[in-house]
């Protein structure tokens, strides 16, 4: 039997589990398996692969994406760059850190692009918002980043710059069930139909980032699909 999982703590919510468990029947894939390891301590990383001589790949989410990494052999371009893992492959008693966020992103995004599509404000600096800045250097796209508290903050946005910024991220929680009325404050009457907005968030499926880009006549994109190709490029890396 193969095995598969995710670690964290806590583990209430899983969508990866119910992704694979779908995907393993859906696709008629055999003898493997995709289990929760909601471990209290990173300390007990080590633990986990020598208990399970069978455990190929682990998913990482929150709090262990930066803390993992000691533990791992090597790191993949993107997870160096990054300094975030979220999955790890065992092959030849190696265990190797892949940020499959950014291969997520992209190709949830690349569909979507447009010719003016060349300039992006980044809402949000955390963890996410790292993952966004190195999909859009490898897309070729700038970016600015904004947050209260810099380096750009919300107040200073314009209608300059906003006009020139076509594409627009939420890499924040906020808008995030069950706070779904939240938005990120920015100046929406200068978008219009050339803007691009893509929220991170996918719960709920339309957040209020999402409405008021949409009322200004822009595209716009929520998360589950990111999460759905991460989760696949995960399924990929195990089998490569």
């Amino acid at each position: 039997m193969r095995l598969f999982g995710l670690i964290g703590f806590p583990l209430s919510h899983s969508f990866s589990k119910g992704f694979f468990a779908d995907k393993f029947r859906n696709e008629s894939i055999t003898g493997c398996h995709y289990e929760n390891f909601p471990i209290p301590s990173i300390e007990e990383f080590p633990g986990l692969w020598a208990h399970h001589a069978e455990l190929e790949g682990l998913n990482v989410t929150i709090p262990y994406k930066q803390a993992v990494i000691p533990y791992l052999d090597e790191l993949s371009d993107a997870a160096k760059a990054i300094g975030a893992v979220n999955c790890i492959r065992r092959k030849d008693g190696k265990l190797t850190g892949n940020n499959t966020d950014v291969i997520g992103f992209s190709r949830s995004l690349q569909p979507l692009l447009q010719p003016q599509h060349t300039k992006a404000l980044i809402l949000g600096t955390g963890g996410a918002a790292k993952a966004v800045k190195y999909s859009l250097e490898q897309l070729g796209i700038t970016y600015t980043e904004v947050s209260r508290s810099g380096p750009v903050q919300y107040e200073a946005l314009n209608e300059t710059m906003m006009r020139e910024h076509t594409l627009i991220v939420n890499t924040t929680p906020l808008g995030m069930y069950p706070n779904v009325n939240e938005a990120p404050p920015i100046p929406y009457e200068f978008t219009g139909a050339q803007h691009l907005f893509y929220d991170l968030i996918y719960n709920p499926a339309e957040t209020q980032f999402m409405k008021n880009g949409a009322a200004q006549g822009a595209a716009v994109k929520n998360g589950h699909e990111m999460l759905v190709l991460q989760a696949e490029a995960s399924w990929e890396i195990w089998n490569a």
